[in-house]
Order: C-alpha cells, then structure tokens, then sequence
C-alpha cells in the first residue's frame, strides 16, 4: 500500500498536526518523498508527489505572497507542505496568511513539532517506501511463481487462469487475426469469444506491427492493452483488460514470455500434423486426382467440410541462400497452416499452396501472413476439381505482382484487373489473332455468339442453348466449327482460356478514338 499523509499524521513518534481540518480526500493523498526547501519558489525543483518542509525564513507572511508561495507548490505537484515550528525558529504556530492560502488552494498544511528534525519525517517517509517497494517485489515473485508453476502444465487457460486470481486484471490469448485461444476468468471477451469491441483497433495495430510493439489505451474508464507473443515471428496476442498495480505491471513481461514459450511449443509439436496435412493436399493433387466422394473424404479429415474450395497459391519469400529460402517459404506455410480452417497448405518449388473454404477470409489471412508477397485466389470449385482452381491461381501470380495485392478469380473481378494492365490496342491485337478466322466466316457472328455464350455458362451445352434459343446440337456443331476455324480445343485448358479472354477483350470496348474498331458482332 502506498504511503499517505493520514498514515504519516497517525505515527506519534513523528508528532505531526494539520494546520487547518484538511478533508479526508486529502489526507488520502500519496507521499512519494520528503525534501526540504526555504525557496520562494521551489515548485520548478519538484517531481510531484512531495512532502515539502520549510521554517519559512524568507517567505513574508502576508496574503499575496503566501498565495503566490503556496500555488507555485501546488503547481510544481507537492503532495503537502509541512512548517517546522519550535525556538529559534521563526514561528511558533502556523501563520494565518499561510493557513487561509493553503485552505484556498486545497494543500494540506502540517506543522512539524520542535522535538522532530526534519530528518525524522525524511527517514520515515523513505522507509515506508522501501517497505512498500518490497511488498510489490514479493508480490510479484509469488505471482511469478504461480505462472511459472502453471506453464509446466497443459495449455494456454492455467497460466491466464493464474494471472486473473493473482491480480484481478483479465487476460486472453488470441491468434494474429484477433481469434479467441484462450482466456482467464474473465477477459472482457463476448459471449462468443470475441474480443470487446472496443479492443479491435488496438489488436490490429499490433498484429501489423508484428513483435515490434505493444499498444493500450483507457476507453470509458476501461484500461485496454496488447502485447505481441512469440519468439521469432508473431504467434498471437495477449489482451489485458483492466489496470495491473505496480506488482503485476512488473509481472507483465514474465507473462508474456510464458506464454510466448507455449505458443512456439504448440507450433512445434503441430509440426507432425502439418506434415500429414501436406501430405493429404499432395494426394489430392496427385496424377489425375481422386473421385468426388475420395476428394471429399480426405477434406474432412483435415477437419474442411466446405461443399465448394478455393486454391490460393503464394509466392514464397527468397533468402540469401537455399536453406534460408526453404525455412522462410516453410514458416510461412506453417503460419497460414495455423490461420485457414483444414490447414491443407504445402511448399511446392517456390510456391505455396493451399486450399481453403470458399468463405474463409483468405484475403485478410495473406494481409497478415504473407503481405506483400504475390498471391493467387482461384475460383471456388468442387473438392475434386481443386487442382483446376490452383492452376488458375498460379497463373494469376504476375497479375498480383503487378497489381501490388493478390488477384482473385472470381465473377470477372481478376479478368478486369488483367484487361485494366494491358494497353488497349495490344489486347484487341490479341483478341484478333485469336478470333480473327471467326471474322472471315459466313456466320462468324453466330459462332462468336455461341462461344461466348458458352464458355460464360461454364461449358453447360443446355444451358448455352437456352440461352441463345436453339438445339443444343446446334451449339455442338458450332462450336466444332469454331475449333476447326481457330485451331484452338475447347477441352484443353490452356486454349479455352485463350478464347474466353478473347472474348473478354472483345466485349470490354473499343480503343480510343483514331483505333480500329473490333466488335464481336461483326
């Protein structure tokens, strides 16, 4: 407990009076030292929170200069002024000027009895401070203890458990994205294991920041405060709410060690996990891959039971060497391994791969795990068709590269950014080189149509022919023409890509005034 002037007014070895009936409020107030001074104006000299003594040798003892006198004190952040009194001395009893102007600016005014030095009072106030600087120190060792003995056990929980009991300021652990891990009696979390609100602004801030600060704030008189856990890299966060006393402010670093060393184990002893995980993306992807029902089976057992995933590929960080390279690219797998529900991520040459739930914020994960590194998102497809999806994905590394952000395939979002990067004039070139014998037929109308509106329903030949109101046989034979007119196959992925961007192109405009004008109605 820190020391007050109502604990120094109740030792009666020091003898010490109040001058005038100081209020309880006051009395409360914390001395952090003792000096002595007979300056007229010591309050420049003072640090705040002082028990400032003083015989009153060169202050004149009338009204305006004893107001002066006490409301630079005050200003200067003295806890309470304190007049020697005794003979020899100039007073014998507190002055009246000096009473009325330390009652108008609400300083306590004590009286030091003639048989107590000034040193007395000194020694006794930095006693009472070693004391209670010992109390805080065993306090926070025995803290330290209980942490300590509760890191041997299993998990995040014991540790924060201990935390809160021992200190009554609540604690939660959370992974780089803000999700809940784990929390102490009571964080101040929702019902839901969110974070308060109030709390988001200060976890983002440190997240992006990595392990190189910590962030706190007070909101509606409640104390907020994040630090960074982990050893080498981010792991996740640790969320205090409430105000830590000196003791457990002290313990804060200790805790933050702890439980840094508990997430790098978890990350160690996941290890075998991701090497399975690895290996079921691996069979996924394999040869001609598996069945839909195989496809499905092995997802759910990496826990990923989305009807519809996505592949991302992302474009391993470098390094001065192999070895470097190779433990970055894996670092970087295992921690986007930890953020995407199923973890089905593996280093493949100098890339890496996932596959993830079609709603998984993907993009917020690569924000935070591999910023600024290319990346690719493909199209949500069904589980057997994922290697599709990852081939667009890879292929959209460039455009990411290009674009400073990752690229994703989805709803002509990717294909707008591609046609937005190249010069309008060269990408119609293109569209011609491709389409350009559809021109010169008879009815190259119709088969532009046609192809378009194909490869727009995804390659559903009834639905093709709903659309554009004829047999599908129609469309079949149209679109053979097409093939045998370009020379392109509409069942090899590279070639069908060709003739939708084409067609893209072709329906984005025509180039700026002065260019040839290419239309597929034409």
């Amino acid at each position: 407990m820190p020391l007050r002037i109502s604990d120094l007014l109740a030792r009666p070895d020091l003898a010490l009076s109040v001058a005038y009936d100081v209020p309880e409020p006051l009395r409360a107030r914390p001395v952090d030292a003792a000096t002595v001074s007979d300056l007229l104006q010591p309050g420049k000299w003072l640090q705040g929170g002082e028990l400032l003594m003083f015989v009153g040798l060169l202050l004149p003892m009338e009204p305006a200069a004893c107001r002066a006198y006490v409301q630079d004190v005050a200003d200067g952040g003295a806890a309470c002024l304190a007049l020697g009194l005794g003979q020899g001395l100039p007073y014998q009893e507190a002055p009246g000027p000096l009473v009325d102007a330390a009652r108008v600016a609400g300083l306590p005014l004590l009286t030091v009895p003639d048989e107590v030095p000034f040193i007395a009072v000194t020694k006794a106030v930095f006693d009472a401070r070693a004391h209670e600087q010992r109390e805080v120190l065993a306090r926070a060792f025995a803290t330290q203890r209980r942490l300590t003995a509760a890191a041997a056990g299993d998990g995040l929980r014991p540790m924060l458990q201990e935390w809160t009991e021992a200190t009554g300021v609540g604690a939660a652990v959370l992974d780089p994205l803000g999700r809940l891990l784990a929390a102490g009696g009571d964080p101040g979390t929702g019902t839901d294991g969110a974070p308060p609100d109030e709390a988001r602004d200060l976890i983002e801030r440190v997240a992006a920041r990595g392990l190189r600060g910590s962030a706190a704030s007070t909101v509606a008189g409640r104390q907020l405060e994040v630090q960074p856990l982990g050893a080498r890299t981010l792991r996740g966060l640790l969320l205090l709410t409430g105000r830590p006393d000196a003791a457990a402010r002290s313990v804060v670093p200790g805790l933050v060690s702890l439980l840094s060393l508990e997430l790098e184990r978890r990350h160690l002893h996941d290890e075998p996990e991701r090497r399975r995980r690895s290996a079921l993306l691996s069979e996924l992807l394999a040869g001609e891959g598996p069945g839909a029902e195989r496809a499905r089976d092995l997802l759910a057992s990496a826990g990923l039971a989305a009807d519809r995933v996505r592949g991302v590929v992302v474009e391993a960080p470098g390094g001065p060497n192999d070895g470097a390279r190779e433990a970055a690219a894996q670092e970087m797998a295992a921690a986007l391994a930890l953020a995407l529900p199923g973890g089905l991520v593996r280093v493949a040459g100098g890339t890496i791969e996932a596959v993830a739930g079609e709603e998984s914020g993907i993009r917020e994960v690569l924000g935070r795990f591999a910023p600024h590194r290319p990346a690719g998102i493909g199209p949500a497809t069904a589980p057997e068709s994922v290697r599709v999806s990852l081939r667009q994905a890879a292929g959209l590394l460039g455009v990411s590269r290009a674009a400073g952000e990752p690229a994703e395939a989805r709803q002509s979002e990717t294909s707008r950014l591609l046609l937005d990067l190249g010069d309008r004039h060269t990408l119609l070139g293109y569209a011609d080189s491709v389409l350009g014998p559809l021109d010169l037929a008879d009815n190259g109308g119709e088969l532009l149509a046609t192809l378009a509106a194909w490869l727009e329903t995804g390659g559903a030949w009834d639905a093709t022919s709903r659309r554009l109101g004829v047999h599908r046989h129609t469309v079949r034979n149209r679109l053979d023409k097409v093939m045998a007119l370009t020379g392109r196959r509409l069942d090899d992925a590279d070639d069908r890509f060709d003739l939708w961007l084409a067609t893209r192109i072709r329906r984005g405009g025509t180039p700026p005034a002065g260019g040839a004008v290419t239309d597929a109605s034409r």
